[in-house]
Protein backbone atom coordinates (compact mmCIF):
# COMPACT_ATOMS: atom_id res chain seq x y z
CA UNK A 1 0.00 0.00 0.00
CA UNK A 2 2.70 2.25 0.86
CA UNK A 3 4.55 1.30 -2.53
CA UNK A 4 1.34 2.55 -4.15
CA UNK A 5 0.85 5.58 -2.53
CA UNK A 6 4.01 7.10 -3.56
CA UNK A 7 3.47 6.26 -6.95
CA UNK A 8 0.78 7.83 -7.17
CA UNK A 9 1.89 10.90 -5.44
CA UNK A 10 4.96 10.72 -8.75
CA UNK A 11 1.92 10.64 -10.84
CA UNK A 12 0.52 13.66 -9.62
CA UNK A 13 3.72 15.45 -9.75
CA UNK A 14 4.35 14.57 -12.97
CA UNK A 15 0.94 15.80 -13.77
CA UNK A 16 0.40 18.77 -11.79
CA UNK A 17 -0.27 22.56 -12.92
CA UNK A 18 3.22 23.92 -13.87
CA UNK A 19 2.33 27.75 -15.28
CA UNK A 20 4.21 27.30 -17.75
CA UNK A 21 4.98 30.15 -20.76
CA UNK A 22 2.39 32.75 -20.54
CA UNK A 23 2.24 35.85 -22.08
CA UNK A 24 4.00 38.47 -21.14
CA UNK A 25 7.19 35.68 -19.92
CA UNK A 26 10.46 36.35 -20.77
CA UNK A 27 13.18 32.84 -20.60
CA UNK A 28 16.65 32.35 -21.43
CA UNK A 29 17.61 28.75 -22.03
CA UNK A 30 21.14 27.79 -21.95
CA UNK A 31 22.80 24.10 -23.05
CA UNK A 32 24.64 22.42 -25.75
CA UNK A 33 24.61 22.83 -28.92
CA UNK A 34 25.48 20.79 -31.87
CA UNK A 35 25.94 21.88 -35.47
CA UNK A 36 26.18 18.95 -37.83
CA UNK A 37 27.04 20.15 -41.33
CA UNK A 38 25.20 18.49 -44.46
CA UNK A 39 27.59 20.12 -46.88
CA UNK A 40 28.08 20.22 -50.39
CA UNK A 41 30.18 22.27 -52.81
CA UNK A 42 31.06 22.91 -56.57
CA UNK A 43 34.13 20.91 -57.51
CA UNK A 44 37.27 21.78 -55.52
CA UNK A 45 39.99 21.75 -58.09
CA UNK A 46 40.03 18.29 -59.68
CA UNK A 47 39.13 16.94 -55.78
CA UNK A 48 35.88 16.58 -55.16
CA UNK A 49 33.30 18.83 -52.73
CA UNK A 50 34.53 20.07 -49.45
CA UNK A 51 33.62 18.82 -46.44
CA UNK A 52 32.92 20.36 -42.87
CA UNK A 53 32.95 18.58 -39.44
CA UNK A 54 30.64 18.98 -36.54
CA UNK A 55 31.22 21.27 -33.45
CA UNK A 56 29.67 21.78 -30.39
CA UNK A 57 29.78 25.31 -28.39
CA UNK A 58 27.39 26.56 -25.34
CA UNK A 59 24.32 27.66 -26.66
CA UNK A 60 21.81 30.44 -25.79
CA UNK A 61 17.90 31.30 -26.21
CA UNK A 62 16.50 34.42 -25.51
CA UNK A 63 12.24 33.94 -25.54
CA UNK A 64 9.60 36.24 -24.67
CA UNK A 65 5.60 35.03 -24.97
CA UNK A 66 3.68 37.52 -26.93
CA UNK A 67 0.55 35.53 -26.28
CA UNK A 68 -0.08 31.92 -24.44
CA UNK A 69 1.13 30.46 -27.72
CA UNK A 70 3.23 32.86 -29.92
CA UNK A 71 6.28 33.87 -29.04
CA UNK A 72 10.01 35.02 -30.35
CA UNK A 73 13.21 33.55 -30.07
CA UNK A 74 16.74 35.04 -30.35
CA UNK A 75 19.41 32.19 -30.66
CA UNK A 76 22.85 32.68 -29.71
CA UNK A 77 26.04 30.76 -29.24
CA UNK A 78 29.62 30.82 -28.39
CA UNK A 79 31.77 30.79 -31.60
CA UNK A 80 31.83 27.63 -33.65
CA UNK A 81 34.98 25.90 -34.77
CA UNK A 82 34.89 23.77 -38.12
CA UNK A 83 37.28 21.98 -39.84
CA UNK A 84 37.36 22.27 -43.51
CA UNK A 85 38.89 19.58 -45.96
CA UNK A 86 38.79 17.82 -49.12
CA UNK A 87 39.16 13.84 -49.36
CA UNK A 88 42.30 13.28 -50.63
CA UNK A 89 43.79 15.93 -48.67
CA UNK A 90 42.36 15.43 -45.33
CA UNK A 91 41.98 18.77 -43.12
CA UNK A 92 42.76 22.10 -45.21
CA UNK A 93 41.52 24.96 -42.96
CA UNK A 94 39.74 25.57 -40.29
CA UNK A 95 36.70 28.44 -40.08
CA UNK A 96 34.86 30.05 -37.00
CA UNK A 97 30.93 30.71 -37.50
CA UNK A 98 28.17 32.68 -35.42
CA UNK A 99 24.57 31.93 -36.48
CA UNK A 100 22.46 34.33 -34.49
CA UNK A 101 18.96 33.10 -35.53
CA UNK A 102 15.74 35.07 -34.90
CA UNK A 103 12.87 33.09 -34.94
CA UNK A 104 8.70 33.20 -34.72
CA UNK A 105 7.12 30.52 -32.57
CA UNK A 106 3.78 28.38 -32.08
CA UNK A 107 3.77 26.00 -28.92
CA UNK A 108 1.14 24.13 -28.71
CA UNK A 109 -1.26 22.88 -25.71
CA UNK A 110 -2.02 25.67 -22.84
CA UNK A 111 -0.44 28.33 -20.41
CA UNK A 112 -0.67 25.28 -17.24
CA UNK A 113 0.77 22.38 -19.54
CA UNK A 114 4.09 21.03 -17.92
CA UNK A 115 4.50 19.72 -21.44
CA UNK A 116 4.98 22.39 -24.25
CA UNK A 117 5.76 21.47 -27.83
CA UNK A 118 7.04 24.25 -30.46
CA UNK A 119 7.21 24.84 -33.88
CA UNK A 120 9.11 28.09 -35.05
CA UNK A 121 10.21 29.78 -38.38
CA UNK A 122 12.75 32.63 -38.80
CA UNK A 123 15.89 33.63 -40.61
CA UNK A 124 19.70 33.74 -39.86
CA UNK A 125 22.38 35.30 -40.41
CA UNK A 126 26.12 33.48 -40.64
CA UNK A 127 29.26 35.25 -39.42
CA UNK A 128 32.16 33.85 -41.11
CA UNK A 129 35.93 34.63 -39.45
CA UNK A 130 39.58 33.73 -38.49
CA UNK A 131 39.63 31.68 -41.58
CA UNK A 132 42.89 30.04 -42.14
CA UNK A 133 44.79 27.18 -43.95
CA UNK A 134 46.67 25.24 -41.55
CA UNK A 135 50.03 23.48 -42.40
CA UNK A 136 48.32 20.97 -45.13
CA UNK A 137 46.72 23.96 -47.15
CA UNK A 138 49.64 25.88 -47.17
CA UNK A 139 51.54 22.82 -48.28
CA UNK A 140 49.36 22.89 -51.32
CA UNK A 141 50.14 26.18 -52.74
CA UNK A 142 46.64 27.90 -51.35
CA UNK A 143 46.38 31.28 -49.46
CA UNK A 144 44.13 34.29 -48.61
CA UNK A 145 41.02 31.92 -47.72
CA UNK A 146 37.95 33.86 -46.93
CA UNK A 147 34.33 32.94 -46.13
CA UNK A 148 31.04 34.98 -47.46
CA UNK A 149 28.92 35.94 -45.05
CA UNK A 150 24.86 34.25 -44.97
CA UNK A 151 21.35 35.32 -45.00
CA UNK A 152 19.00 32.10 -44.75
CA UNK A 153 15.91 30.78 -44.00
CA UNK A 154 15.68 28.30 -40.50
CA UNK A 155 12.93 26.28 -38.64
CA UNK A 156 12.79 24.41 -35.33
CA UNK A 157 10.78 22.50 -33.66
CA UNK A 158 11.41 21.58 -29.46
CA UNK A 159 9.85 21.07 -26.23
CA UNK A 160 9.96 22.67 -22.88
CA UNK A 161 9.18 20.24 -19.92
CA UNK A 162 8.66 22.62 -16.97
CA UNK A 163 10.04 21.28 -13.56
CA UNK A 164 8.19 24.26 -12.01
CA UNK A 165 6.85 27.90 -12.48
CA UNK A 166 10.25 28.89 -13.21
CA UNK A 167 12.96 26.34 -14.39
CA UNK A 168 12.41 24.34 -17.38
CA UNK A 169 14.25 21.18 -19.20
CA UNK A 170 14.47 22.07 -23.00
CA UNK A 171 15.37 20.01 -26.78
CA UNK A 172 15.41 21.22 -29.79
CA UNK A 173 15.77 20.39 -33.25
CA UNK A 174 16.83 23.39 -36.10
CA UNK A 175 17.43 23.41 -40.28
CA UNK A 176 19.40 26.31 -41.21
CA UNK A 177 19.86 27.12 -44.84
CA UNK A 178 23.68 28.90 -44.81
CA UNK A 179 25.03 29.29 -48.63
CA UNK A 180 28.20 31.01 -48.86
CA UNK A 181 30.92 31.37 -51.44
CA UNK A 182 34.40 29.87 -50.04
CA UNK A 183 37.52 32.10 -51.84
CA UNK A 184 41.32 31.39 -52.05
CA UNK A 185 44.34 31.75 -54.16
CA UNK A 186 45.92 28.49 -55.91
CA UNK A 187 49.25 28.67 -56.06
CA UNK A 188 48.50 26.59 -59.95
CA UNK A 189 45.07 27.55 -61.08
CA UNK A 190 44.94 31.60 -59.27
CA UNK A 191 42.14 32.90 -57.41
CA UNK A 192 38.64 30.39 -56.92
CA UNK A 193 35.26 30.87 -55.69
CA UNK A 194 33.60 27.83 -54.42
CA UNK A 195 29.87 27.59 -53.92
CA UNK A 196 29.50 25.93 -50.94
CA UNK A 197 26.28 24.84 -48.88
CA UNK A 198 26.75 24.13 -45.12
CA UNK A 199 22.80 23.56 -44.08
CA UNK A 200 23.60 22.29 -40.91
CA UNK A 201 21.18 20.45 -38.85
CA UNK A 202 21.72 22.40 -34.85
CA UNK A 203 20.66 19.94 -31.99
CA UNK A 204 20.32 21.58 -28.55
CA UNK A 205 19.73 20.19 -24.83
CA UNK A 206 19.73 22.43 -22.13
CA UNK A 207 17.50 24.15 -19.33
CA UNK A 208 15.81 27.44 -18.87
CA UNK A 209 15.00 30.00 -16.35
CA UNK A 210 11.46 32.54 -16.52
CA UNK A 211 11.89 35.79 -15.03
Amino acid sequence: MRALSLALMALMGISGVAEAHQAGDFFMRAGTATVRPSASSDNVLGMGEFNIDNNTQLGLTFDYMVTDNFGVELLAATPFRHKVGLGPTGTLATVRQLPPTLMAQWYFGDANSKLRPYVGAGINYTMFFDTKFNDTGKGAGLSNLSVKNSWGAAGQVGMDYMLDKNWMLNMSVWYINIDTKVEFDSATAGRQSIDTKINPWVFMFGAGYTF
